[in-house]
């Protein structure tokens, strides 16, 4: 066997992997990178960034569609889905390459091939090993399914669904988290009859409950149904569509079933268990530093338990590398990882819910709810929504939670307001410019601080 070594060798090029290669190779370190598919992971080929690419597709077609409302005449005579894809892949594409080009400039050793991890600090590839003095392990997610429910033909992921050739007619989602209201809400705008089940009483259960609430009524708004609080038993598929089965005896049918259930930690047939690395339910435990309990072993992105975004795992990428190189960066805080869901309307958050600051804080939590109807820029886009503000007791701002089109943009101050533990009374002087959605968070704080403008009491 050939044995080629590194200071450092990295498992997975998605988001987290790339990222702690590049900053690695800025901090002086000589770097292998080990990818079996395509640099750039799951987020760039199959994940958020084609994702998006038809959510903005959708919104150009609901602008279409309701251009009267603005005083424009246009006509919106169908989806052209050869040409949406086409779009999608070329974004794709022009990223790819910037990202090939960005390993080379780095001077990372990119290894093309299936790595097992084989113990030490050593991942072997076709036969030859690579050895580094230290190892990440960054392997990423896949799409799960549910116990009996398998995948094929009319019963697709996220995957599929992004590449489909044609617009279905009618399409049952299973799970109303992220995912699925995303593509929910794509298929919705294209003209699709769409039906998301959802086990949990709520769509995005994981967020505030005020902004399930306002998602909810915007979906109704926009006839596309839902059930809540409701189990899925079985599938059946034929040449003519598929039978979606429910506990409640409820039976739907469509033409696809996407299985938006979740994503599971892409671990096994790595070498991991094999190896001696403490493993839950499939993921790689760390400490806060994302050591695994192996020396100069890491592991980082969606095979830690966490939050399965994207900014998560590149974030964590740049904090190993700077562990590795002396830096000693500050830990990553979870709750201060901004979520955005990129429906139709967006929702935002950033730090606890109300429930949770109770659990931590005690009943007496503040909490304020700014409405989009106060905001004249909203008003333009012709979105409602809202912003709500969490405040610790005699402490700062601990949550904030948008709802609306375009909030999504928000979260960086959002994030900052949160991450340096200010008080309303801190963001209450900033000068938001007016108009913009901003003014909501200025608003917001403004009336927690005991000011309140533009607020109808």
């Amino acid at each position: 066997m050939t044995d080629t070594s590194a200071d450092l060798v990295i498992l997975g090029g998605g988001s987290g992997g790339y990222a702690a290669a590049f900053r690695a190779a800025e901090l002086g370190l000589s770097v292998t990178l080990i990818e079996k598919d395509k640099l750039g992971g799951t987020c760039l080929h199959r994940g958020c960034i084609p994702t998006k690419a038809l959510l903005h597709a959708a919104e150009v077609a609901d602008e279409t569609r309701d251009a009267e409302t603005f005083g424009v005449k246009a006509v919106l005579e169908g989806i052209d889905i050869a040409g949406v894809n086409k779009y999608k892949d070329g974004i794709v594409a022009r990223l790819y390459k910037g990202l090939q080009g960005l390993a080379k400039a780095h001077k990372v050793n990119l290894v093309e091939g299936t790595g097992t991890f084989v113990g030490g600090t050593t991942v072997e590839v076709d036969g030859t090993r690579y050895t580094g003095k230290n190892v990440i392990l960054a392997t990423g997610s896949y799409s799960k399914t549910l116990p009996g429910l398998e995948l094929g033909g009319r019963i697709i992921a996220s995957e599929q669904a992004l590449s489909l050739d044609y617009i279905p007619k009618k399409v049952i989602v299973l799970g109303g988290g992220v995912i699925g209201v995303e593509f929910a809400s794509v298929w919705a705008s294209f003209g699709v009859d769409v039906t998301i089940v959802e086990a949990l009483p709520r769509l995005v259960p994981n967020e505030d409950e005020f902004a399930s609430k306002q998602l909810e009524r915007a979906f109704r708004r926009r006839k596309i149904a839902f059930k809540t609080g409701v189990r899925f038993t079985g599938a059946k598929q034929d040449d003519n569509g598929v039978s979606v089965s429910l506990e409640s005896g409820e039976t739907l049918e469509g033409d696809l079933l996407l299985v938006a259930v979740g994503r599971g930690p892409n671990s096994a047939g790595h070498g991991y268990e094999e190896a001696g690395v403490k493993m839950d339910r499939g993921f790689v435990l760390t400490d806060d530093r994302l050591r695994t309990n192996l020396p100069n072993v890491y592991a980082v992105g969606d095979i830690v338990p966490g939050l399965q975004l994207a900014h998560r795992g590149f974030q964590q990428g740049i904090f190993v590398a700077e562990e590795i190189a002396g830096q000693e960066p500050r830990v990553i805080d979870e709750s201060g990882i901004p979520r955005v869901t990129y429906s139709h309307p967006e929702v935002a958050s950033v730090g606890l819910t109300e429930s949770q600051a109770k659990e931590k804080y005690g009943s007496d939590v503040t909490t304020f709810t700014y409405d989009l109807g106060g905001n004249g820029k909203s008003q333009i886009l012709k979105t409602s929504g809202g912003v709500k503000l969490i405040k610790a007791p005699e402490g700062p701002v601990v949550g904030v939670h948008m709802v609306g089109d375009r909030v999504g943009e928000l979260i960086g101050e959002a994030q900052l307001i949160y991450s340096w533990e200010a008080f309303p009374e801190d963001v209450a002087p900033l000068i938001h410019a007016h108009p913009t959605q901003t003014e909501a968070l200025g608003e917001a704080f403004l009336a927690l601080a005991g000011k309140p403008l533009h607020v109808h009491s």
